[in-house]
């Protein structure tokens, strides 16, 4: 049974995400919060796996929410519900260890294979999104202000390792790069796991934007 804390600043999305997930019958809704603030209250009475944040919430936004719980709860799960023009806050939140994001008014197949793919480790990440903290993060580094993350040197990846990386930073899946280099997911796992652990980086979304900052998503060596 998947956990759920919804969290969103109007009534009506709260409402409906409840009702939409409760009809699911391996996941529960175990609360609903409409700002950041209620959210970090609400974690050590529900304990839930995984949090449907919105990015524009009262009090304490999506963004300083996510980072509030990743530093306290590190095991809990993150899915951004945000829209359109929501570039730069989908970019730190990203920053901050959120798993992926969701457009508000996506599908409920989407939703719920969203919810599967974060909770069986996996990320909300496709190239969507990437386009977004391509451009953001050009328009940041434009003004000097870009964030970076604390990540190792490049030359600390041997070649499987930087190649993992540059395919990781255009979006692809497990599936999709081990097909492109011919190799086996398990050598994919490992090489991500591997990838992860030289460059001080939690896991494949900050990978990503550690690929785009540092110029690596481009050809493959």
């Amino acid at each position: 049974m998947v956990k759920i804390l919804i969290a969103d600043d109007q009534e009506l999305i709260r409402d409906s995400l409840k009702i939409i997930l409760d009809m699911n019958s391996d996941i529960k809704v175990v609360g609903v919060a409409e700002n950041g603030r209620k959210v970090l209250d609400l974690i050590r009475k529900t304990l839930p796996d995984i949090i449907l944040m919105d990015i524009r919430m009262p009090e304490l936004d999506g963004v300083q929410c996510t980072k509030a719980v990743k530093e306290n709860f590190p095991d809990v799960k993150i899915i951004i519900l945000t829209t359109f023009d929501d570039d730069e806050y989908v970019f730190y939140a990203l920053k901050y260890g959120a798993s992926g994001y969701l457009l508000k008014g996506c599908s409920v197949q989407e939703l719920t294979s969203a919810i599967h793919t974060v909770m069986n480790g996996g990320s909300i990440l496709n190239q969507s999104v990437l386009t977004k903290v391509v451009k953001l993060f050009n328009q940041l580094a434009q003004t000097r202000i870009a964030p970076e993350l604390d990540g190792g040197n490049i030359e600390s990846l041997n070649r499987t390792e930087r190649n993992v990386a540059n395919l990781v930073g255009r979006g692809l899946s497990n599936k999709e790069i081990a097909e492109t280099l011919f190799l086996s997911e398990g050598t994919i796992r490992n090489a991500l796991s591997s990838a992860l652990s030289k460059l001080n980086l939690r896991d494949r979304t900050q990978l990503a934007i550690w690929a785009v900052q540092t110029g690596l998503s481009g050809e493959l060596r």
